[in-house]
């Protein structure tokens, strides 16, 4: 019975042992190893994925997920350059590419990220005006992933993306700018407007320039727009007829009369 439990203690001690001295690391993963507490140069840059061999009670693991990594960046109340008080949020991806950096060089790399990524975004949009704000979205988000990037880069952190998501402002503000659209629109309309009037009495004076040197063609549209006239309204309209139009009839019964005999 002793060598029955001294049996059944050996092979839980190694079982025990065992699985601390084996890790398995999955695709995404890559592994750091503490060796007595340092980080052994043949280790640089991670070890993974798939079984690493650890020596128990020597080495120490600890796993890095190489996935992107999507952080919303909370609402930041920002005074714009304009003085327009604002509230925006972003959202920040991001990946380790050195997981020794990440461990070593930084205590927390997501939290310190985050951090980093709060105080740009209320720095950039600090020094921008309200109207770049709303209009050049790229131009910022471009401007704020190189900044961030460039203070995550010596953790090992790479920042691809920093889009800025939404943007609060206050009623007033908004009241505003819906006014401003509204004016800018009727503009546009008078300008429109004012545009195809020019245009259609340029037109007009091209007709009247074919015109003039045919009077029968004035006599022939002036009779066409009587006749549309008469189509289109059901009341009585009444309009100057001129006699000019009349004499070459007047001359024709003229010449079907007979002559007066003369005295």
């Amino acid at each position: 019975m002793d060598s029955v439990k001294v049996i059944v203690t050996v092979l839980a001690i190694i079982m025990i042992v065992g699985s601390s001295a084996l890790k398995i690391l999955k695709e995404y993963e890559r592994g750091v190893i503490f060796r007595l507490g340092r980080v052994s140069k043949a280790l640089i840059g991670g070890t993974g994925p798939g079984l690493i061999l650890l020596i128990p009670f020597i080495d120490k693991l600890q796993k890095v997920d190489l996935r992107v990594i999507t952080m919303d960046v909370p609402a930041q109340e920002v005074i714009t350059r304009d003085n327009v008080p604002v509230k925006v949020n972003a959202v920040v991806y991001f990946r380790v590419v050195d997981p020794v950096l990440a461990i070593v060089d930084v205590e927390n790399f997501i939290a310190a990220t985050s951090q980093i990524a709060q105080t740009t975004l209320r720095s950039v949009l600090g020094e921008s005006e309200l109207d770049e704000l709303l209009s050049q979205r790229e131009k910022i988000n471009q401007k704020l992933q190189e900044i961030v990037d460039k203070h995550t880069d010596p953790w090992g952190v790479k920042v691809s993306t920093v889009e800025v998501k939404d943007v609060e402002m206050p009623q007033e503000m908004k009241r505003a700018m819906a006014k401003q659209a509204e004016a800018e629109r009727e503009r546009r309309a008078k300008i429109i407007a004012a545009e195809g009037e020019f245009q259609a009495s340029m037109k007009l004076a091209e007709a009247a320039e074919v015109m003039r040197p045919n009077p029968i063609t004035l006599q022939l549209r002036y009779l066409q727009t009587l006749a549309e006239i008469a189509t289109e309204n059901n009341s009585t309209t009444v309009f100057p007829f001129p006699m000019e139009m009349m004499k070459p009839f007047m001359a024709g019964v003229q010449n079907m009369l007979p002559e007066a005999p003369k005295a």
